[in-house]
């Protein structure tokens, strides 16, 4: 989840923005560092996304990316992650809008098609049984 998806929900980010929130906002502090929410990306790709909302992108519009099949409209600001992970960005978003009492975006249909449409990996289950010996809770 971009930071400015939960931050602008924040007072501190009417204030300042993300410098103070970090500053600020524990509560901001504690959505910022979540575990489920940390994943690694490649700089540009990250820089991309911004906070644009997910999407599904006409097959037409190409990844810029060389072999990360994510893709980018930059005019209507649509980000669509590779199909490796969508069913990921899904539950991780629903996990953060319910851990964080956060208000839901106009994509949960959307994240509830890729949650069906790539169910849960091997991988996505291990790294939830790492986070959640350490966090106390899971989001599987």
């Amino acid at each position: 989840m971009p930071a400015w998806v939960f931050g602008y929900q924040r007072q501190c980010w009417q204030k300042g923005g993300r410098k103070n929130c970090v500053m600020t906002d524990p509560v901001f502090r504690a959505i910022e560092a979540d575990l489920y929410n940390i994943a690694p990306s490649i700089g540009e790709v990250n820089g991309d996304r911004s906070n644009f909302n997910y999407g599904q992108l006409a097959s037409s519009v190409l990844s810029l990316y060389g072999q990360c099949q994510s893709r980018v409209d930059f005019k209507n600001r649509i980000f669509e992650p590779r199909n490796e992970v969508k069913g990921q960005v899904a539950r991780v978003m629903f996990y953060m809008y319910d851990r964080y009492n956060l208000t839901m975006s106009k994509q949960q249909q959307l994240l509830i098609a890729w949650d069906r449409q790539f169910p849960v990996n091997r991988w996505e289950k291990l790294q939830n049984e790492r986070i959640g010996k350490i966090t106390g809770h899971y989001n599987l």
